[in-house]
């Protein structure tokens, strides 16, 4: 659920929590689906470690009435075909061959159900999350979890817009279960190695992202958005401003369009100090660059992150598509 979907947004750093307003705000901010229109449908698509994760979306959202909408997304994020070596070695001691040793998949999947509404304050709205993890690792373990989100977004009058997104407000919970039968299979498969069961339940701790932007008209045709992020975590990690209390890293981004057909996006986030061999810290980042196509009801988006390689962060070609059902009517 860290990752993010959309290469629009993914091109932008991620700092869109203040202006999403697709189906995409879902995931973003659920606040932002009030101003959808017309139903959308998105599909993303992601591989990660030389193809050997793949991490899928797909979203759809509707307006209910001019003041409230719903959404629903689902993303699958595995590595499929993996090798099961717990039986590598049969009874004689002889190696099994490759291609007779069973596969498996380990994968996470998520489900969130999104509403939004508008205030009766103009241009204040607010939205809602619960999701369903589900994560699952073969016929050896699996986990269910669920969690809640909420958002806020507000339009002043001289068009800055500022958004608020909570995720996993209740702490989002897993619990495991795992099969100890197949356990014990791994637990004997090496000498010392993995002799006690793994704990059964796992926490993820709330995180806010705190947004602001603007967009500028130039000539009609020529239009410029600047946006701002402050990511926090309350947990003391590598983050550019890190407590015991809480880490927060910066994310700015930026989107030029003309005629509401083409778009350049840059951004950049993820600040990190890394430890370095000799205990030094050094600031690393991660450069982000996307492109986008809009005709009619279709927008086609590209993002390229980790440019140059700045951080150590994952980076990916990433590729989504929108469709509004406007097209169709």
């Amino acid at each position: 659920m860290n990752i993010g979907v959309d290469a629009a947004a993914l091109g932008m750093s991620n700092a869109v929590t203040s202006h999403t307003n697709n189906v995409n705000s879902g995931y973003w901010n659920p606040a932002g689906l009030v101003n959808l229109e017309d139903n959308q449908l998105a599909l993303m698509h992601s591989s990660y470690f030389a193809n050997i994760a793949s991490y899928n979306y797909l979203a759809y959202a509707m307006p209910l009435d001019d003041r409230s909408a719903v959404g629903i997304s689902v993303i699958r994020f595995g590595v499929d075909d993996i090798l099961d070596t717990t039986n590598l070695i049969d009874s004689g001691g002889n190696i099994v061959p490759f291609e007779l040793l069973p596969r498996f998949s380990t994968a996470d999947y998520a489900v969130t159900l999104s509403y939004a509404r508008k205030l009766p304050i103009e241009g204040l709205n607010y939205g809602i999350n619960a999701k369903v993890i589900r994560r699952v690792i073969g016929d050896f373990a699996s986990a269910w979890g669920f969690g809640f989100d909420a958002g806020i977004q507000f339009e002043s009058k001289n068009d800055w817009k500022f958004g608020f997104m909570a995720r996993d407000i209740t702490t989002t919970y897993n619990s495991w279960a795992i099969d100890e039968d197949n356990f014990e299979e791994i637990s004997g498969a090496i000498a010392g190695q993995n002799q006690t069961l793994p704990e059964k339940s796992e926490i993820t701790l709330p995180k806010l992202e705190i947004g602001m932007s603007k967009s500028w008209t130039f000539h009609y045709d020529y239009t410029l958005l600047a946006a701002f992020n402050l990511n926090m975590r309350f947990a003391e990690t590598n983050d550019i401003i890190s407590t015991s209390f809480a880490s927060i890293a910066p994310a700015l981004g930026f989107q030029f369009g003309y005629t509401d057909l083409v778009f350049l996006r840059a951004g950049v986030g993820n600040f990190q100090n890394e430890l370095q061999i000799d205990n030094s810290e050094n600031l690393t980042f991660q450069p982000n660059f996307g492109v986008g196509f809009k005709y009619k009801g279709i927008e086609i988006d590209y993002a390229f992150t980790d440019i140059g390689d700045q951080s150590a962060a994952l980076y990916s070609n990433v590729f989504s598509v929108k469709l509004d059902f406007s097209i169709f009517r």
